[in-house]
């Protein structure tokens, strides 16, 4: 198993966006955190098929942090069951590795 993942999350707006990015970062619950959008979605809601657009948002942080990550995702996101997903980084540079795990160690 890989010590890094890639979690991945989607707002209706940018701003939305920005504030989990934010607040994720800020926690060290994430090393950094890209926004994306919009993007165009389809999905299923409700029993109905839907398109719209999103903005999505990728979070870098430890395996061991995720579920603090996405506890404070689920807490703070404005959906009530928005997507929470992690994939992992099977590989990635020395330096870019060691930045994620410098900036997402718990606070002392």
């Amino acid at each position: 198993m890989t010590d890094f993942v890639q979690v991945s999350t989607a707002t209706e707006t940018r701003e939305q966006a920005v504030e989990l990015a934010r607040s994720a970062v800020q926690g060290r619950l994430a090393a950094g955190a890209q926004i994306i959008g919009p993007v165009i979605s389809a999905f299923w809601h409700d029993g109905e098929f839907g398109t719209g657009e999103e903005w999505q948002l990728l979070l870098k942080t430890r395996q061991s942090r995720y579920a603090e990550l996405e506890a404070h995702l689920l807490k703070h996101h404005p959906w009530q069951k928005p997507e929470v997903a992690a994939v992992p980084i099977m590989a990635g540079s020395k330096e870019y590795l060691g930045w994620i795990a410098a900036h997402t160690a718990p606070a002392p």
